[in-house]
């Protein structure tokens, strides 16, 4: 099963199957029990399209993975356009699938999540269906305290 397709399912499970382990400021971190994964998340505060968008940094320690960067645009995309994530003076690019995007390796989530850490900002900019470009921005103010807490949380510690 692909990567986008799993973390997609995990953000479709009822909200009664989550604790919350804290909101940091526009970030909130979250803990499922089956299966245990752990995410922090939060909701553009400018958005580029109608749909509710997101961005999520997530740990699922039976899948090995560990602060992987998920992103539901807040627009379906143009198939035919890249989408890139902007932090600072850092820009990636992300893989994609109509609305959801993601890093393309963890090399990627590891340099990603290290330009959140110390940028106050981030984009996700794309081509949406009709030839528009929209954007995304997000706050990252109290992001990196929300992704360590996912992180311990799914660690045990």
């Amino acid at each position: 099963m692909k990567f986008a397709v799993l973390l997609a399912l995990a953000f479709a499970a009822p909200v009664a199957a989550r604790d919350t382990i804290g909101i940091y400021k526009g970030w909130g971190a979250f803990y499922d029990a089956s299966p245990a994964r752990c995410f922090a998340i939060a909701r553009p505060v400018m958005a580029g399209g109608r749909a509710s968008g997101f961005a999520s940094v997530a740990t699922w320690p039976k899948r090995g993975l560990r602060a992987s960067l998920y992103v539901r645009l807040s627009r379906e995309r143009d198939r035919s356009a890249g989408v890139t994530l902007t932090i600072g003076e850092r820009r990636f690019a992300l893989v994609a699938n109509g609305l959801d995007a993601w890093a393309g390796d963890a090399p990627s989530d590891r340099a990603i999540v290290a330009a959140m850490r110390s940028g106050r900002s981030m984009s996700v900019e794309a081509v949406g269906v009709g030839g528009r470009p929209f954007v995304d921005v997000y706050a990252l103010s109290g992001g990196a305290t929300a992704i360590d807490a996912a992180v311990l949380a799914c660690s045990g510690g």
